[in-house]
This record gives C-alpha cells, sequence and structure tokens, in this order.
C-alpha cells in the first residue's frame, strides 16, 4: 500500500470515530461561556463569536462592564445596529476611577441592563465583557449572579469574559476557555495600540 492509499485508509478510519462521536451528541442548548486566564484574547474571543452568531443573524447583545473607552469592536458591530444593542456601562478600569462607590454603582447599572437583554426572547447571544473583574472585586453578589446566570432561559447563549473568573462561575459554566500568557508586546516596551488592545 502506498502512502496515498495508506492516508486515505487511516482517514477513513477517523471520520468514523469523529462522525459516530458528532452523532452521539444530541442535546441542544444556550450555553454559559466563560473566557477567562490571565493571556490576552477574553474579549477578542467574545466578539469573534458574536461575528459567528451574526453570520446566522443573530440578535445579540453586549453590556461591559468596567470598560469605559470607544473600541473598535464597538466601532465595527454598530454597523449592525439592527442585531446588535451595545451598552459600555463601566467607567474605566479600577485603578482609573479609584472610587469603589462608584465602581459598585457602575456594575449595578450594567447588571440590570444585562438582566433586561437576557429577558428580551429576540436576543440569542448576550456578551457580558468583564463582568468577571466586576465579580473578582465584589461589585456585585456572586451566588445572586451566578444563580441568574444559571436560571436564564433555555435557548439563550451568555459569553462572560475577563481574568480570575471565579470559581462558582467556572462550576456552572458549560464551557470555559482560560487564556494563557506565553509572551506579550508590553514586556517590551510596545504600547497598547488601536485595532489590537482596543
Amino acid at each position: 500500500m502506498n502512502d496515498a492509499a495508506r492516508h486515505q485508509a487511516k482517514m477513513a478510519k477517523r471520520k468514523q470515530v469523529q462522525d459516530a462521536e458528532i452523532a452521539s451528541k444530541t442535546i441542544e442548548k444556550g450555553l454559559l461561556v466563560v473566557t477567562t486566564g490571565p493571556g490576552k484574547g477574553k474579549s477578542t474571543a467574545a466578539f469573534g463569536l458574536v461575528l459567528r452568531a451574526l453570520g446566522h443573524n443573530w440578535r445579540i447583545g453586549v453590556v461591559q462592564f468596567v470598560k469605559g473607552r470607544d473600541t473598535g469592536e464597538r466601532r465595527a458591530l454598530e454597523r449592525f445596529s439592527d442585531l446588535v444593542t451595545w451598552h459600555t456601562m463601566g467607567e474605566g478600569f479600577t485603578w482609573v476611577t479609584q472610587d469603589r462607590d462608584r465602581d459598585i454603582a457602575a456594575a449595578a447599572r450594567a447588571w440590570d441592563k444585562a438582566r433586561e437583554l437576557m429577558a428580551d426572547p429576540e436576543i440569542k447571544m448576550v456578551v457580558l465583557d468583564e463582568l468577571n473583574i466586576a465579580l473578582r472585586y465584589d461589585y456585585l453578589p456572586l451566588e445572586q449572579i451566578v444563580a441568574e446566570l444559571s436560571a436564564r432561559r433555555p435557548d439563550l447563549h451568555v459569553v462572560v469574559t475577563g481574568r480570575n473568573a471565579k470559581k462558582e462561575l467556572i462550576e456552572a459554566a458549560d464551557l470555559v476557555t482560560e487564556m494563557g500568557l506565553v509572551k506579550h508586546h508590553f514586556a517590551a516596551g510596545v504600547k497598547g495600540q488601536a485595532g489590537i488592545e482596543f
């Protein structure tokens, strides 16, 4: 048997295994997705899912906790204003505001907006960008947030981003990805740049 025939036989066996694995998955439901970790790309991954969902004409809600600046992803997704509802509710990172009460109040307003979007039956996906930061600093009641996310309607996908995801949220999630830090250009003195960081 030559190399091409061996490869074809190997791939045919692999296809049988893959097809059987895929056929065994029969549950369809809205997912709670958590993207966390010290590496770059958590929000980027969430907005990649948004882009994929837009390809299927889904309606999407975005709530940004903590972040307060204008970003490239917001500008791009505003072009889909018929499908994307965007709310930047933060006032900047905690080391910028330096006012715990103000940060708590902003997080509470953002969570109220998140609840409103999650209750909208037309919306299929809600991105809660940097919610993990609000939970890390105890700006919101963790137990209540996890309970409400777990009780979301069955067809709603919710994507939560931010470093240091709480153990309770990880346990409640259907899909958790941790972005690892291998190398970052900041360490070499390269500043944050439009199109890369924001």
